[in-house]
C-alpha cells in the first residue's frame, strides 16, 4: 500500500500523463512534449511535502518499471526482415552516434557524461534512453538537470524530424523502402518514427518500425556500456540494474512465444503509461529559471549529434544501399 503523500503526487502526475494522452490523440502531437510542458505548470508543487515523495517515485521507480517493460516489445523475426547489411549498419550508427556524443562534450568542454547521456538519447530511442542511461550514470547534483534538458531536446528534434525527413527524403528522390531505413535510424522517438513512417506509405510505416526496434534493442548495450565507463566514479560497487535484466528477460520470453499476444499488449500499454507519467513528473520537477540558465552548448551538442547521425545514415544509402 502507497504512503498517502508518495499517492498523492503519483496522483497528480498520472492526471498530467491523462491530459498530456489526450492531447497529443487530438491533435496529433508528442504526448511526451505535453507531459513536459503540463508538468512544468505545477512546478510549484515540486518540493510540497503533500506531493514531493510521489514525485520522485514517478521520475524514478516507474521509469525504470517502463524502460524494464520495454522489452517485450522486441521481435527478432522483425529484425531479420531487414537484412544482415543494414542490420549492422544499424548497429554501427548507433555506437558511431554513442562515440560522437563523447567526443563532442570534450571539444565543446563539456563532461562525458553528459556526452554519453546526448549521444545515447540521439543513438536509440530519445526521452526512454535518456531516462534509462541517466539511472546508471554518477549522481551529480546538476544530473536532473541534465537529463530535463535531453528530454526537451531530443523531443522537440525528434518532432522537427518526424515533419521535415518524409520531405526532404522525397525531395531526394529515395525510394520508399530507402525512407523507411532512414527514418528508423534517424529519427530519436518510437511515436515520431512510425508518424513519419506513415506518412511516406504503410510498408514504410511497418518498416521504419521494424529498424528502430531494433535500435531500442541495443538499449541495454549501451546502458552497460555507459555503466562500466563510469565504474570507477562509483563510490560502491555497481551492479547490473534490475531494469535493464527485466528488459533482457522479457525480451527473450517475447521471442520464444511464451508470452500471449493480448499480454503484450496490456504490457505495452502500461510501458507507455509508466513513462508518460514518469516525464509528467520530471516536468513537474523542471525549472524553467534553471533551463534558462544552461550553457548553448549543451544545445549544441545535441543538435550537432542528430546531424552526424543524418549524415551518416545518408551516406550509408547513398553509398552503400540496402542490398
Amino acid at each position: 500500500m502507497l504512503r498517502p503523500d508518495v499517492l498523492r503526487g503519483l496522483l497528480l502526475a498520472g492526471m498530467i500523463a491523462a491530459a498530456a494522452t489526450f492531447l497529443g490523440q487530438s491533435y496529433g502531437a508528442p504526448v511526451m512534449l505535453f507531459a513536459l510542458l503540463i508538468g512544468m505548470a505545477f512546478r510549484f508543487l515540486a518540493e510540497n511535502p503533500s506531493c514531493q515523495r510521489g514525485i520522485e517515485f514517478a521520475s524514478s521507480t516507474l521509469l525504470r518499471l517502463g524502460v524494464g517493460l520495454l522489452g517485450l516489445r522486441l521481435a527478432v523475426e522483425d529484425v531479420q526482415s531487414l537484412g544482415l547489411v543494414p542490420a549492422l549498419a544499424v548497429v554501427g550508427l548507433v555506437m558511431a552516434t554513442l562515440a560522437c556524443g563523447a567526443a563532442l562534450s570534450f571539444l565543446f568542454g563539456r563532461k562525458m557524461a553528459f556526452g554519453l547521456l546526448a549521444g545515447g538519447s540521439v543513438a536509440i530511442c530519445g526521452a526512454s534512453a535518456a531516462l534509462a542511461i541517466a539511472a546508471v550514470l554518477p549522481r551529480r547534483g546538476e544530473r536532473a538537470q541534465d537529463t530535463l534538458l535531453v528530454v526537451i531536446g531530443v523531443t522537440t528534434l525528434s518532432t522537427v524530424a518526424m515533419v521535415t525527413y518524409p520531405l526532404l527524403f522525397r525531395w531526394l528522390g529515395l525510394s520508399d523502402a530507402e525512407s523507411a531505413f532512414l527514418i528508423g535510424t534517424t529519427i530519436h522517438d518510437v511515436a515520431q518514427v512510425v508518424g513519419a513512417g506513415y506518412s511516406v506509405s504503410e510498408e514504410a510505416g511497418l518498416q521504419a518500425t521494424f529498424v528502430k526496434m531494433l535500435r531500442v534493442a541495443l538499449l541495454p548495450v549501451v546502458v552497460m556500456l555507459v555503466m562500466l565507463t563510469f565504474r570507477g566514479a562509483q563510490s560502491q560497487r555497481v551492479g547490473i540494474p534490475l531494469f535493464l535484466v527485466m528488459f533482457l528477460a522479457l525480451a527473450v520470453l517475447a521471442n520464444l512465444g511464451v508470452v500471449p499476444a493480448p499480454v503484450i499488449a496490456v504490457v505495452s500499454d502500461v510501458s507507455r503509461w509508466c513513462l508518460v507519467i514518469a516525464i509528467s513528473a520530471l516536468g513537474v520537477k523542471t525549472s524553467l529559471a534553471a533551463i534558462a540558465r544552461v550553457d548553448p552548448r549543451y544545445a549544441a551538442i545535441l543538435l550537432i549529434n542528430t546531424l552526424i547521425l543524418l549524415g551518416l545514415a545518408l551516406g550509408f544509402v547513398t553509398w552503400v544501399g540496402l542490398g
